[in-house]
């Protein structure tokens, strides 16, 4: 089944740059987050063709209202047609089509392609991970040294993590979902966000991540878990080791004690004018 998944994605991500290319990136803010026609258009075009190979499976997408609602069921697909829509409407390389076989509260099967840089990273649970056909295997001796993040320059807690925890680079990249594939084939070492993300953010990278040697935990440290009415998640942190994970989670600890410091402190000062 991942030849033919595969195959579908990379057909979704062709169909993404002839849209984009087309113009076809109209849309309208929902929140923080940006949605464009083509995120329907892809869902629509992604759905049909995972019918098509498993016409049982049920699927659950980001832009399908109706599949979200609920607990999961136990075998579903679990698809992002556009991660990174704000990177598709701007004209920049960081967004991927996604999707994820899921079982028993696990992703079991994954493909994620990027269609600028022509990167189509597969997984399988006990399989193995790859990019491009080359076998993904992370060093677990790896020094932390490189964070990514969604900026030219890092911004916020990514700011604070990355001055605190002396990393000597920064890459700036636009997919949730890219982002720790990156981190999956060496090109970074860590990625920290402390937002709510969602399952389909996650769980096709995960498995990438994961069979690479790295890990993927919440900001508490928290292994993320796809079982029940999970669904959403405090924060991420990817990392190339399971070291480098801990010492991002253990410095996040300290962090948000001093913005509550603070935050009480500048409420102290406020109460006395």
């Amino acid at each position: 089944m991942i030849e033919e998944l595969a195959e579908i994605v990379c057909d979704i991500g062709a169909l993404l740059l002839k849209w984009r290319d087309t113009g076809t990136c109209e849309g309208r803010w929902e929140g923080t987050q940006f949605k464009a026609r083509a995120d329907r258009m892809a869902h629509r075009a992604l759905t049909e063709e995972l019918k098509k190979i498993a016409p049982a499976i049920p699927i659950v997408s980001e832009e399908d209202e109706a599949s979200i609602r609920g607990k999961r069921p136990d075998c579903y697909w679990l698809i992002d047609p556009i991660d990174g829509t704000a990177s598709f409407v701007g004209g920049f390389p960081g967004f991927v089509t996604q999707a994820a076989l899921m079982k028993d509260g696990c992703p079991s099967v994954a493909a994620i392609y990027a269609p600028v840089s022509d990167s189509l990273y597969l997984a399988e649970r006990g399989g193995g991970a790859t990019l491009n056909g080359r076998p993904l295997r992370l060093s677990p001796d790896r020094k932390q040294a490189i964070l990514i993040d969604n900026y030219p320059e890092p911004r916020g807690a990514a700011r604070a993590v990355y001055e605190d925890l002396n990393f000597r680079r920064y890459i700036e990249c636009g997919s949730i979902s890219l982002k720790i594939c990156k981190i999956a084939d060496g090109t970074a070492d860590l990625f920290f966000k402390d937002v709510i993300v969602r399952d389909w953010d996650v769980a096709a990278p995960q498995l990438v991540l994961e069979e690479a040697g790295g890990i993927l935990r919440d900001c508490r440290g928290r292994q993320i878990r796809f079982d029940g009415d999970n669904t959403q998640y405090e924060g991420l942190v990817a990392a190339s080791t399971p070291g480098a994970c801990h010492s991002v989670v253990s410095w996040y600890e300290t962090f948000q004690r001093k913005e509550l410091c603070h935050g009480c402190a500048d409420s102290c000062r406020s109460s006395r004018r």
